[in-house]
């Protein structure tokens, strides 16, 4: 298509537009093992229409992408979500939430570059992929805390046994939630900004 000097490109929608106000932003990673919760948590909790690359799942993934306790799951993130949240009138929040599926790990590396945080979405129905991605978090020297997520097929446990389970070390949080709900999404991301700002006063971010 060929433009014209007197065309205009649309801009960004103004509900979209960053507040004037916003003095500082900070990227955010969520991340998890497939079907989780992330493009929820993102959708949920963002103020603007969240980007997504969502695709519908086909038979070439069985038997190549795990799919336990999200069998009626019929899209899957192949590249990232993305959405923003005003924490306050200054501080925004960039949200970046990372592909679940094993083969699209390695997109992980560039989605981590500049990331202030991060929240690992825990089923606890699948546990022991939370160790890989912690890990990973952990090589990256990117700071996390831990949102469970609670599916309403999902066994409960006290925290302090998950806490166990996952090897937590006690400074690292470790909360519920309901990612379908924007107030329990936000309650993570402030648990997350409180570490951070702890982090940062006992001088363990730079």
């Amino acid at each position: 298509m060929d433009f014209k000097s007197s065309d205009t490109i649309p801009g960004p929608r103004t509900e979209d537009r960053l507040p004037h106000t916003a003095e500082a932003a900070v990227k955010i990673v969520i991340v998890g093992g497939f079907g989780v919760g992330k493009t929820t948590m993102v959708g949920s909790v963002s103020e603007i229409r969240p980007l997504t690359t969502e695709e519908t799942m086909t038979q070439a993934g069985i038997g190549v992408d795990d799919n336990y306790g999200s069998a009626s799951k019929t899209a899957t993130t192949v590249a990232m979500d993305f959405g923003r949240i005003s924490i306050t009138d200054e501080l925004v929040l960039y949200l970046f939430g990372t592909p679940g599926q094993e083969r699209f790990w390695f997109l992980w590396n560039g989605l981590f570059e500049g990331a202030l945080g991060a929240v690992v979405l825990v089923d606890t129905r699948r546990l022991e992929v939370s160790f890989d991605v912690m890990g990973r978090l952990e090589e990256r020297g990117v700071p996390f805390v831990v949102a469970v997520n609670t599916f309403p097929d999902a066994p409960r446990y006290p925290m302090a046994e998950l806490r166990t389970a996952l090897d937590l070390p006690e400074e690292i949080p470790i909360l519920d939630c309901d990612v379908r709900r924007r107030a329990s999404s936000r309650d993570v991301l402030m648990t997350l900004m409180r570490f951070l700002h702890a982090l940062a006063m006992k001088g363990a971010l730079t």
